[in-house]
């Protein structure tokens, strides 16, 4: 089926629809990851966004629902070179095109992916409309012009959970909001070590697997839960999860957070660490087309290691801004030098940039989740 992508710029990209007629409007940005397709599409990281795959084929291995990152597709859309209808995988329930149709998310193909990914890299991340009902180039751009743009919008409340839960059976098992004035009991025992309440500002499912990994017992809490309450809570740690857009209009993130800063260990990912950097008195800036992919180099500046990462985000903080008597800086990316890890052992904070849940991988970072657990254990002893 014929579709038209159109830029706010202008710029027009034929090309065909894989999940049949529809319309679909956002921020355009690309993924240079060759696989995790499923886990990108659910990441509530990309909400609002139309994601650009720049690995040409795509759909060979299926679906499979051990692989979601969240309970729905977040992504506006998904745009690709060539679509794989017949996938080969024993792992595989169904077909991409399937999963997308099942969700109303367009997936585009046939078009030329490579010129995208570079204008949107010269040009930077910008909105979008896609139709295969209108295709008159003027419309669609004039339309590509009238979405809201990421900067100044807190796109949270659309991702986090309305209720609070444990995580059981590799899925979230919900508790009543009410529980959690009851802080004698809520937490039980499941032979976990550690307490860890994570705001949900868009957390990854496999965030959540790695907390437990290491010991954790992981208590998920919507994103606007008050300091008092977590307070009342009293884990032993606190965990600010990843999530989509501008972290600066998430100010009542931001000064739950400050109230928190020496209550208990925080450990933070992505937009996490964005907002902790605001805490610290920090600030943060829109980049031009973002860190999505799993190949991005990082320098730990404590141990002088370099690690491959998995990344997404658009927004960073400015590594101008940081407080040096405050904040130490811990991690560089080493395509650009820009700031990806702080932590200020003072009030035992500390977060990083990128993804070392890393789901479907690299996992150079997975110690992060050990040290998050070291920092507990030191902190209650």
């Amino acid at each position: 089926m014929k579709a038209l992508l159109a830029l706010e710029d202008g710029r027009l990209f034929p090309c065909k629809s894989f999940t049949g007629p529809g319309e679909t409007k956002g921020e355009i940005v690309f993924n240079t990851s060759m696989t995790g397709y499923q886990e990108i599409l659910t990441d509530p990281s990309y909400y609002g966004q139309m994601v650009t795959m720049t690995y040409p084929l795509i759909g060979t291995y299926g679906i499979s629902p051990e692989d979601i990152e969240s309970g729905r597709i977040q992504a506006a859309a998904l745009i690709i070179k060539e679509y794989q209808e017949y996938p080969s995988n024993f792992r595989s329930t169904g077909t991409l095109a399937d999963y997308l149709i099942k969700s109303h998310v367009l997936g585009i193909e046939d078009l030329d992916t490579r010129a995208l990914t570079r204008h949107i890299r010269k040009s930077g991340a910008m909105r979008a409309v896609i139709s295969t009902s209108d295709l008159d180039p003027a419309s669609l751009v004039e339309k590509a012009r009238q979405v809201p743009p990421m900067k100044g919008r807190d796109l949270v409340d659309h991702v986090t959970t309305e209720q609070p839960y444990f995580w059981k059976d590799n899925q979230p098992d919900y508790i009543d909001p009410k529980l959690l004035n009851d802080t004698g009991s809520i937490w039980g025992n499941n032979g976990q070590k550690h307490t860890v309440a994570a705001l949900d500002y868009g957390i990854k499912y496999n965030i959540i697997r790695c907390l437990e990994r290491v010991g954790c017992r992981v208590l998920v809490l919507p994103a606007r839960t008050d300091a008092t309450t977590i307070r009342n809570l009293n884990p032993d740690g606190i965990f600010l999860s990843n999530g989509p857009g501008d972290p600066e209009p998430l100010t009542y993130a931001v000064d739950t957070i400050k109230e928190l800063l020496g209550f208990k260990p925080i450990f933070g990912i992505c937009l996490g660490m964005q907002l902790l950097g605001l805490a610290m008195g920090a600030k943060t800036q829109k980049i031009k087309f973002g860190h999505r992919g799993g190949n991005q180099p990082v320098k730990n500046m404590e141990t002088g290691r370099v690690e491959i990462t998995s990344q997404n985000h658009g927004f960073a903080v400015d590594l101008n801004t940081i407080k040096k008597d405050q904040s130490e800086i811990t991690h560089i990316n080493l395509n650009e030098d820009s700031l990806e890890g702080i932590k200020d052992d003072a009030v035992r904070a500390f977060a990083v940039q990128y993804h070392p849940e890393a789901s479907p991988g690299p996992h150079d970072s997975a110690y992060l989740f050990n040290q998050f657990a070291k920092v507990i254990e030191n902190a209650k002893a």
